[in-house]
């Protein structure tokens, strides 16, 4: 056993992004938006895939800025189908769109939006403890709980698995395994 994540055992950009970013806590409206509009373009295929993708999906979404992404007209979502760095799926592409303006209502009514997804947590990370990868859930209760309220502010494309992984890439909860070096550098 070595002491990193199973799946970020090989050198590249899923190690990468094990050792740098997943699991860190995220308290940036712009950096929460990016992983959200990306966990919902995700839905169904890998991360990996989206990686790859994400400096096209940067561009191709005004550098993550939900109050650009939430202006964006039909004409521009004509555009976004034809980009074919990214996944051209209209249903991810519009819900990504209209969840930019659901996003800004929230943050207009919280500060930010981060001060809203975060009052789950009570504002720090949820510590997880496991030393299996086939121990770690696909979602939890709580990530079912911030997907129904978001659902009924009208997000789509945010159901309780991708919202659970939205909660682990944004440092919501430490799911690296107990051995991993970023388990106890993120405690």
């Amino acid at each position: 056993m070595t002491d990193v994540c199973p799946w970020a055992r090989e050198p590249g950009i899923m190690k990468e992004y094990h050792d740098l970013e997943w699991g860190v806590p995220v308290h940036s409206d712009r950096k929460m938006f990016e992983f959200l509009v990306l966990e919902s373009a995700q839905a169904g295929l890998s991360w990996i895939t989206i990686l790859k993708k994400r400096e096209n999906f940067r561009n191709a979404f005004s550098e993550f800025d939900p109050e650009l992404v939430a202006l964006y007209t039909p004409e521009q979502t004509d555009e976004l189908m034809q980009n074919k760095g990214i996944i051209r799926n209209r249903m991810k592409i519009e819900a990504a769109i209209s969840n930019a303006g659901v996003f800004l209502d929230i943050a207009s009514e919280n500060g930010t939006f981060c001060n809203w997804i975060w009052r789950y947590t009570g504002g720090t990370p949820i510590i997880n403890s496991y030393s299996d990868v086939k121990d770690v859930p696909v979602k939890s209760p709580l990530a079912e709980q911030i997907s129904k309220d978001l659902k009924k502010r009208g997000f789509r494309f945010f159901g309780p698995v991708i919202c659970y992984s939205h909660m682990q890439a944004t440092g919501m909860v430490n799911d690296h395994m107990t051995y991993c070096f970023r388990h106890r550098e993120l405690i």
